[in-house]
């Protein structure tokens, strides 16, 4: 080269993720010990951890998370290290979900669980949504036939299995059956012909009969009779279930009682959930058998199953047998004002409840005051009342408000869908303008609410200290009345969601209209009665002869010219 020619020499930058710094590490640790004593759905259940312990149980998993993550690294240590930073952060995440479910210890802590903790959920749910042959299975579910493997919990869902499949998956099963504690066959046969689904049920059913199952969940299958039938040999043998889930799985009349009948115990049901049925009421006549022996029943769902006043008049008959409840849900039913009045009757016995979704229940003025009134006296921990579209006028709102008043643990209020107007929500702001410290969200859209009941709860729920959400779109604030909530909540319009863009569009429309308006008026004023109108044969002189008049008609009284 000649000497005025310069030379580069281009090095590769090499970044580095792994391993982590001392200072992320701690990060980590700390903040899954703010998670571990932060109240949550586990831990109404479960228990809260205390400081010290989840410190501890943080620190262990910290560890435990590091090695599992630093010895997949060591296999590729001309790599980047992101595949063990995304193994650092599963492994600490399921870890966590494992120590929270386990809530606090009772004879030692995590420490003396390590082994257990490190194998103890199989899961295959993640990735896309696909069919599993038979050489995928075989690869998939290979770390289960491992000899002195721990797992006790598997998840099988979001993938379809076929014959072939599900002839793999069985013998493999039947060497862990009796380890197995909860089991989730959730969305596991999709797309597959109704013969080759029910014959898959079958083999897994007849595989895992006589498993000492706490928690089952067969959702997302459209099971019908036939599939409950199918899975007859499994749910026969369980004696001491917990958990039921059987969502979106076509129950009807017929499959409602199938389940009734092959279940043999639900003493020891805690968690029961028939979400997104056809049930109908002859169906939940079958239900509510299952929820009268379910003594220790903390988690009801029965929403969205078509069932009506007959249906209601069961359930809530039953559910009077169900004296530790914290959560119901019996959103999307047809229960009418009789059902709610004689649920009222059960609700007043329920003073663990804590979470309770009544909306779409066609209840009315009557029936929500009957069961305002009982939860007024009942439930004193109640977090989340939901009694969305129920026809509640102002007139039921009172006792409503007392009952509101009367909560002051409510995280969640749900009040859609009504027609409160001002009256009721200015009640239901009065309500929560005492304490209420833990209060996040408030929903009152769709409630033919105006200026004074928009401000006076934008001014209420603003003080709260907590507070995220409020949901008042689909009423009638004016434009003054949208631009005081603005001012009200100045620095924080997060806080109204998607409200603020909404009434923005509003207010174009608004100004779109009232231009086309003006723009149309001036045309009327401007008409020229003389205008000559070409057609395509011939040109022929409107004038006089009566089209013009006549013509002129729907557009006065088209209704973009009313004022």
């Amino acid at each position: 080269m000649g000497s005025g020619t310069q030379t580069f020499q281009h090095r590769s930058l090499s970044v580095k993720l792994w391993p982590p710094s001392h200072s992320t590490r701690l990060m980590l640790v700390e903040r899954m010990t703010k998670n571990l004593t932060t109240p949550s759905i586990f831990s109404r259940n479960c228990g809260l951890l205390s400081n010290d312990e989840a410190e501890e149980d943080a620190k262990k998993m910290e560890e435990l998370a590091f090695a599992a993550a630093d010895q997949h690294y060591k296999k590729e240590p001309d790599g980047d290290g992101s595949s063990a930073v995304q193994i650092y952060a599963k492994e600490s995440s399921r870890l966590m979900l494992e120590v929270i479910k386990r809530g606090p210890k009772v004879n030692g802590g995590l420490a003396d669980r390590a082994t257990d903790l490190r194998g103890t959920v199989f899961d295959i749910s993640g990735g896309r949504r696909a069919f599993i042959g038979a050489e995928e299975a075989k690869e998939l579910l290979r770390p289960l036939g491992e000899a002195g493997n721990s797992y006790t919990k598997i998840c099988f869902s979001n993938r379809s299995f076929g014959l072939d499949a599900a002839n793999v998956a069985a013998p493999i099963l039947s060497t862990i059956k009796d380890q197995l504690t909860e089991v989730d066959l959730s969305d596991f046969i999709a797309g597959r012909p109704e013969l080759e689904a029910l014959d898959v049920m079958n083999i897994f059913s007849s595989v895992l009969e006589g498993c000492h199952l706490r928690y089952l969940n067969l959702s997302n299958n459209a099971l019908g009779e036939k599939g409950v039938r199918a899975f007859g040999a499994l749910l026969k043998s369980q004696n001491s279930l917990q958990g039921l889930y059987l969502m979106n799985d076509g129950i009807s009349e017929e499959a409602a009682r199938a389940v009734s009948e092959l279940i043999p115990s639900t003493e020891k049901l805690k968690v029961l959930h028939f979400h997104n049925n056809m049930t109908g009421d002859e169906g939940a006549f079958a239900i509510s058998e299952i929820v009268k022996r379910s003594c220790s029943l903390e988690d009801f769902r029965c929403s969205s199953t078509r069932v009506g006043t007959d249906g209601g008049l069961a359930l809530a008959e039953a559910l009077k047998r169900c004296a530790h409840l914290k959560r119901l849900d019996l959103r999307d039913n047809m229960f009418g004002v009789e059902a709610g009045v004689a649920l009222s009757k059960a609700i007043s016995q329920f003073t663990d409840l804590t979470e309770v979704y009544l909306s779409y229940l066609n209840l009315e003025d009557e029936g929500t005051e009957a069961l305002a009134n009982a939860l007024k006296h009942s439930a004193p921990s109640l977090e989340v009342l939901e009694m969305a579209g129920n026809d509640i006028t102002a007139k039921g709102t009172a006792s409503l408000a007392a009952c509101i008043a009367s909560k002051q643990f409510l995280a969640k209020l749900n009040l859609a869908e009504n027609e409160l107007k001002d009256e009721g929500a200015i009640l239901i702001a009065n309500a929560l303008g005492e304490d209420h410290g833990q209060l996040n969200e408030v929903d009152m859209s769709t409630n033919a609410i105006r200026r004074a009941g928009g401000r006076h709860l934008a001014q209420v729920v603003v003080k709260k200290p907590g507070f995220k959400l409020l949901h008042i779109n689909g009423n009638f604030i004016s434009d003054e009345g949208i631009d005081e909530v603005k001012e009200i909540f100045k620095g924080s319009l997060d806080m109204l969601g998607l409200w603020t863009r909404m009434i923005q569009k509003e207010k174009m429309m608004r100004k779109r209209k009232m231009k086309t308006r003006r723009r149309m008026q001036n045309m009327r004023r401007n008409w020229n009665p003389s205008l000559r109108i070409s057609k395509s044969t011939n040109e022929k002189s409107l004038l006089g002869t009566g089209f013009i008049s006549s013509f002129s008609i729907p557009f006065a009284s088209c209704s973009i010219f009313k004022i």
